[in-house]
């Protein structure tokens, strides 16, 4: 299970050093992918083709499902962690994240994501102003 938060930097050519507790659990070849909040997903191969089975299964007839298929397999990419522990983060993914210098690799469960500092944090602070009403409502539902 993929957990924390660690801040990284970017370089100018888009490579970012995965955490290594990250790549001891992700292997050597992950998918990155568009992710919502303005982040980025980063799945193991596994997970992937988990993910891609469950969207399969959904239908071609209903807007939503094509839709979300389109923006989530369109732009996804596999990368190959180097010998050091880096994946290249392709440039419109990059652009699309507004990734620059200082990034947040966030663990959440079987996925890794990738924000830009400033926008995780600002994220976050957010969230943590309203988890007590998010943890009532999960509860209603029976998750907490």
């Amino acid at each position: 299970m993929l957990i924390g938060e660690y801040i990284h930097t970017i370089d100018d050519k888009n490579r970012l050093s995965l955490p290594a507790k990250f790549r001891a659990e992700m292997g050597k070849k992950v998918v990155i992918t568009p992710g919502l909040d303005g982040c980025l997903f980063v799945f193991t191969l596994e997970q992937w083709q988990e993910i891609s089975a469950k969207l399969a299964e959904s239908s071609m007839l209903q807007s939503d499902s094509r839709s979300f298929s389109r923006f989530i397999f369109g732009g996804a990419v596999e990368a190959e962690i180097d010998s050091i522990g880096r994946i290249l983060i392709p440039e419109f993914l990059a652009e699309r994240a507004k990734l620059s210098g200082r990034v947040a690799i966030v663990g959440v469960q079987g996925r890794a994501e990738i924000w830009d500092e400033k926008a995780w944090r600002s994220y976050k602070e957010e969230v943590e102003h309203k988890a007590d009403a998010l943890a009532e409502k999960l509860g209603q539902v029976g998750v907490l």
